[in-house]
Formats: structure tokens, C-alpha cells, sequence
């Protein structure tokens, strides 16, 4: 059984976290988050302590290692400004690190973790879950096995939010890194994964709720639209939450299959096969790129 801590304890994504450190058959000794909205955590570990002052959790976690309670884990689920700063928190107290995406904001932060990580023993990992979408394994293995290289990609995710969303951190691009990068960037992340590095990018429109542009990768030309905009949904949309990937005219079904996709990436991780620093870097190049794009502009090529 490993030891883990969890940062950022109250926002949306920390019970996958929670849920897949208990049914990985391991411990969450303590969690932190400024807001004290946690009684989620009673769903999993009630005698887990918690933090709203991070100085203290820090003490706690000193405490710890010092009556020989090794912490194996650290895990952040905290807003994405302060990934890279918790990241370096988990390596610095000697724990393993399993980062919810994006692991950071920017691409010097990805080339300053790597290197600190190569100074340490231990190792950080993030989450990405969609390359472990079983929709999504099998399409790589026919895209790789194609003689095909010039598919036709066309990418919609709309997730709608209310108002409280620009009020947050979420709405402050500085801190989420806007749409692109907020809930764009797993899939930022599979298309590349899937049809290889970024040749070419136009952004068409970025702005607080929605993104829109063209990518050329080895193997496809992608047209993307990310909204979370409720009047962007289909009028016949039965949810606020509306995906769709189409290949070749053909839709993609990979609408199942989410719910357990936290536990198998920290399945893969604790098995020492997480998805590593390094890998993180194109998808963050790219996302960086659109969010300081002009729009109808190459960003690269």
C-alpha cells in the first residue's frame, strides 16, 4: 500500500483522484485546499487530515517523514497556475508526483521540471487519459497501420458552465490558460498522439468562451471548436456536454468509457508506465501558441 497526499482537495477533478487512490488499494494520509468545501473526502478516506493553509499541510507532511510515515505520492489536482509549483513541492519532500493536466502552462516550465526531476530520485507523472480510451487505442492502431496520411479531422467539445466559471480561476487566462488549454488540452493532446506533430496551425476565434482553428498534423488536417458556451450545443442536444470527433466523415463513438479512465492512468502510473514529463511538451507548445495567437494566423509551421 502507498502513501499519498493530495493538493487541492475541493475543485471538480479531485474525487476521480480520490476514487482511484482507493480502488488502486492505497492511502490518502492528508489533503490540502484553501476552500473547505471537502466532505467528499468522507466518501473515501474520512481520517485523511486536512489543510486550508498550505504552510501547515507542508508542516504535516514534514512531520510525517520525521516518525518515519513515508509519503510515496503527491498528488495536484490544484488550479493549473500552481501545477508547476506543487510539482516541484512533491519532488522537493521526496514523493512521486501525479499531476491532473495540464502539467503546466508553459514550455519552459515543462524544460524546468524536466531537469529538476533529473536531479531528484523520483519521478512526476500526469494524466492523459484519452490515450487510455480503448475508442481511442484502437483508432491509433489503425491510423498507424494505414497507408493513409491525410485524414480529415474534425474536432467539437462543447462542456458547458455557468456564470460562476469567469468568476473563478478558471475564467482568469493567466491562471487556466484559457479554453485551449482548459478543456481543450487532453484532446490537444490525443490528436497528436494519434496523428502525429504539429506541421501547421491557423486559430479562426479565441476569446473567454470558445476557441476555434486548423491544424496540420503528419497524418491529418484537423478542423477544431471548443465552446462552453450553452448556445453552441446542437438544438437538439439532450445534455450540456456535447463531443464529437469525426474522421473521414465517419463519426468516432468514444462517448463511453470515461468514468474509470482516472484509476487505469494511476494503474499505468503506480506500475511505473505514466505518461512522463517530455510527453507533456507538444500539446502545451501548441496550446501556448493559440492562447498568444492573433486570430486567422499561423501561429507556426
Amino acid at each position: 500500500m502507498k502513501n499519498f497526499v493530495l493538493i487541492g482537495a475541493a475543485g471538480y477533478i479531485a474525487p476521480r483522484h480520490m476514487k482511484a487512490i482507493k480502488e488502486t488499494g492505497n492511502n490518502l494520509l492528508a489533503a490540502f485546499d484553501p476552500n473547505d468545501s471537502v466532505g467528499i473526502i468522507d466518501s473515501y478516506f474520512p481520517l485523511a487530515d486536512f489543510f486550508v493553509e498550505f504552510e501547515r499541510f507542508d508542516r504535516h507532511c514534514d512531520k510525517l517523514k520525521r516518525k518515519g510515515i513515508n509519503i510515496d505520492y503527491v498528488s495536484v489536482c490544484s488550479p493549473n497556475y500552481l501545477h508547476d509549483a506543487h510539482i516541484r513541492f512533491g519532488l522537493r519532500i521526496g514523493a512521486d508526483v501525479i499531476c491532473e493536466k495540464p502539467l503546466v502552462l508553459n514550455p519552459w516550465n515543462v524544460h524546468a521540471l524536466s531537469s529538476i526531476e533529473k536531479e531528484s530520485t523520483n519521478r512526476v507523472s500526469t494524466i492523459l487519459q484519452l490515450r487510455l480510451h480503448p475508442s481511442i487505442i484502437e483508432l491509433k492502431k489503425a491510423i498507424d497501420g494505414s497507408d493513409r496520411d491525410n485524414h480529415e479531422v474534425d474536432l467539437t467539445y462543447i462542456t458547458s458552465r455557468g456564470n460562476w466559471y469567469q468568476t473563478s480561476w478558471k475564467g482568469d487566462n493567466s491562471k487556466s490558460g484559457g479554453i485551449a488549454t482548459n478543456i481543450g488540452i487532453h484532446f490537444f493532446d490525443m490528436l497528436i498522439w494519434v496523428f502525429g506533430k504539429v506541421q501547421e496551425s491557423q486559430v479562426f476565434s479565441v476569446n473567454k468562451t470558445e476557441a476555434s482553428g486548423q491544424l496540420e498534423l503528419e497524418k491529418a488536417s484537423v478542423n477544431w471548436f471548443l465552446s462552453i458556451d450553452a448556445d453552441s450545443l446542437p438544438a437538439n442536444s439532450q445534455s450540456r456536454t456535447y463531443r464529437s470527433i469525426k474522421i473521414n466523415d465517419s463519426e468516432l463513438e468514444f462517448s463511453d468509457g470515461f468514468t474509470d479512465l482516472h484509476t487505469l492512468s494511476y494503474k499505468h502510473i503506480l506500475k511505473g508506465n505514466g505518461f512522463v514529463i517530455d510527453e507533456t511538451l507538444a500539446s502545451i507548445e501548441l496550446v501556448h501558441k493559440i492562447r498568444n495567437s492573433t486570430t486567422s494566423k499561423k501561429v507556426f509551421s
